[in-house]
């Protein structure tokens, strides 16, 4: 048997032609799992009962259960989701007067150990399929009706793992997520975020993928940001320079930088000259994002983050302070950790 969100389409058309089933029965059977996302062939309501019975004995559901949600004073809302196989990741609702983001995980755990973030504390245990990854975006959707009757507007690969080293299922997942025939959610409202493999930027472009890219950049110099990010060793400025300029070239969309700012450590005047000078090889605009407590570093005080900000500004690169949301239940950037005795920490 088969997880049945596993099958491509023409192998579904294959498969009902060998029991003897018209071909346009697979385009039901997509909408109801791609469109309605049922969990269960007996939802099907257009379909005869022989043929689920058929699909029944071939194929199952890889379910996504919440698990838990916890609900923050400024209304975000973390979720932990358990998987089929018992494995947790979470995920954020991030409502505000103007949208309601969805921040999804891609892996469980995570491969690598950038020392601000607390997923990075966690092995990576496996890749999400990316019918786990749409199950995410599913329970939040519901969620945010329920709460805010509104449907999500914007999704960001920013919760659990490194999206691009999970590329093939996060790719499945943004087709099926921006299908007009499915969810249908412009391409744009879309972000993939990394924390810099050079080689997934230049595929994206290859494989033209038009979501939105944002680098978590956090440091403008080969010396600090390897003792922050050990991925850097491999991807250094130079790397991810031509990696960008080859991104630009290829889709003439400007890239986002995301910039943690760390008292004492990145957010001095000579950090922010830095970061201007790297911002004029591409077009780009910056988000500077406020530390959430892992337990590593001190935040920069609000003061040096207006500094920093209007320097930026002074410079004409496009900059806006990302403001924590859900800290006060772990769900702020960067706070991300299952808490339970069966994941595996790295030592």
């Amino acid at each position: 048997m088969q997880d049945i969100r596993k099958i491509s389409f023409s192998d579904l058309v294959k498969f009902l032609e060998n029991h003897n089933e018209p071909a346009f029965r697979a385009k039901q059977i997509y909408e109801w799992i791609w469109k309605k996302h049922v969990f269960s062939f007996d939802q099907m309501s257009n379909i005869s009962k022989k043929l689920r019975e058929h699909l029944q004995k071939h194929f199952y559901f890889n379910v996504t259960h919440v698990s838990q949600n916890l609900t923050s004073q400024d209304g975000t809302v973390k979720f932990i989701f358990r998987l089929y196989d018992g494995k947790k990741v979470e995920g954020v609702l991030i409502p505000t007067q103007k949208r309601i983001t969805a921040c999804i995980s891609s892996q469980v755990g995570c491969s690598l150990d950038c020392s601000f973030c607390a997923t990075g504390r966690m092995k990576l245990l496996r890749n999400l399929e990316s019918s786990e990854i749409i199950d995410q975006v599913v329970h939040i959707q519901q969620k945010s009706l329920e709460l805010y009757q509104r449907p999500i507007t914007n999704i960001v690969f920013m919760g659990m793992g490194e999206p691009l080293l999970n590329y093939s299922n996060v790719i499945r997942a943004y087709v099926h997520l921006t299908d007009p025939k499915e969810m249908g959610l412009s391409t744009r409202r879309l972000t993939i975020s990394t924390a810099g493999i050079a080689k997934g930027i230049k595929r994206l472009a290859d494989d033209n993928i038009k979501a939105k890219l944002a680098l978590s950049l956090h440091a403008p110099t080969d010396e600090k940001r390897i003792k922050i990010m050990s991925i850097h060793a491999q991807n250094n400025l130079k790397v991810l320079h031509e990696a960008l300029q080859y991104y630009y070239s290829r889709m003439k969309q400007y890239v986002t930088y995301e910039y943690l700012l760390l008292k004492d450590f990145n957010d001095t005047l000579e950090d922010a000259k830095a970061l201007v000078k790297w911002c004029r090889k591409i077009p780009c605009k910056v988000n500077l994002i406020e530390y959430n407590n892992t337990g590593t570093f001190t935040g920069s005080n609000p003061e040096q983050i207006k500094i920093f900000e209007q320097y930026l500004l002074q410079h004409d690169i496009p900059t806006s302070i990302r403001k924590s949301r859900g800290q006060d239940i772990n769900a702020a950037c960067g706070q991300l950790i299952i808490q339970d005795k069966s994941i595996i920490l790295k030592e």
